[in-house]
């Protein structure tokens, strides 16, 4: 393709000669000083850049340099041995999860299962209840009652896991978390729910109701507080919409349905590709808590497979592919349902 010079410049009438358009100088002149304008920003606005250097260093410490453990992965494990000095053995830990044939395979893929199945059923049932609780915040008028509940539900999150899963302990099995029943599986028992020899025995005995018990706790932890996000969203609607609404007859059902939900569609999406993101980040410390010899069949996730291994067993080459693949599939996970989003809605996170 040929380029001419009256691509770039524009004829000046009164003295019928080629100059540099205005708006073309402007931005030669900003791509220029570029650098420099950030340094003036920088230096203007100091005080915000430093308040950055805290949040910069936690990532740095805690996100990026423990990465280079990850070479772990792909070499032999020795406790004492830097991961440098070890002698480098190609995708043999992968192979021995994915498909060694042995005990530890199987345990492995079984933990993968379980976790992803402990995450999409938090998905289903876990994701709606804090749009759902931020409606019925919405809809309560008294600014006071709406605090008490506030509070009432965004108080477990700040609570620890020991004191949430003691207090599960406690809820199932009673005060003395040795023998009898607690208050829940007592009202199981007498609605028919559950026999008493099982109530007697523990529900946290049983496989069975590990997921159960698992999603639940899991609602009344973090529910209020993940609600807090899609409560802004809802606050930030103009009151013109619900008023356009009132005029045309739509009732409280009819206006959440057709000016609430589609004005927090697009933190929704978002929300939903986050958590999907971290569809397979289930965390170790409250199965580790609430998980025994007796439900391991369905509470072995990823990361306590990857302790057991890794810590007790001292084979932290198979621990690190272990995690390494979780994340892996975490991250395409992420990508597929971005592009999903994108392509449906126009929404996406990047």
């Amino acid at each position: 393709m040929k380029i001419n010079a009256t691509d770039y410049l524009v004829l000046d009438k009164e003295t019928g000669k080629y100059k540099a358009d205005p708006e073309q100088v402007v931005r030669d002149d900003v791509e220029k000083h570029y650098w420099l304008h950030v340094g003036r920003m920088i230096v203007k606005d100091w005080r915000l850049y430093i308040m950055l250097v805290p949040m910069i260093l936690v990532f740095l410490f805690w996100r990026y340099f423990p990465m280079y453990e990850l070479l772990g992965c792909f070499k032999r494990y020795e406790q004492v041995t830097p991961v440098a000095d070890r002698l480098f053995i190609g995708f043999s830990n992968f192979k021995s999860l994915l498909v060694g044939g042995e005990q530890l395979s199987l345990e492995f893929w079984r933990a993968l299962r379980n976790t992803f199945l402990l995450s999409f059923y938090g998905l289903c049932f876990g994701f709606p209840m804090p749009i759902i609780l931020a409606l019925f915040f919405n809809e309560v008028r008294s600014n006071a009652v709406r605090n008490v509940f506030q509070v009432m539900t965004y108080l477990p999150k700040f609570m620890s896991t020991v004191i949430m899963t003691s207090l599960t302990l406690m809820l199932v099995k009673g005060a003395s978390l040795v023998n009898g029943m607690g208050v829940i599986s007592q009202a199981l028992v007498h609605l028919g729910l559950v026999s008493e020899q099982i109530g007697n025995m523990g529900l946290l005995n049983q496989a069975s109701m590990f997921r159960s018990i698992y999603q639940i706790t899991g609602i009344w932890e973090s529910a209020g507080y993940d609600s807090i996000v899609f409560f802004a969203a809802i606050i930030a609607i103009s009151p013109t919409s619900y008023e356009a609404a009132q005029i045309d007859g739509a009732g409280k059902m009819a206006q959440m349905r057709y000016v609430v939900l589609p004005s927090i569609l697009s933190t929704v999406v978002i929300m939903l590709i986050t958590r999907i993101g971290h569809l397979l980040m289930v965390g170790y410390e409250k199965v580790l808590l609430l998980y025994n010899l007796n439900t391991y069949v369905t509470a072995d996730v990823v990361s306590t497979f990857a302790q057991r291994v890794g810590i007790l067993s001292g084979n932290g080459g198979i621990a690190s592919a272990a995690e390494m693949m979780n994340n892996i599939i975490g991250m395409l996970l992420v990508i597929c349902a971005n592009t999903i989003a994108k392509k449906a809605s126009n929404t996406s996170l990047y």
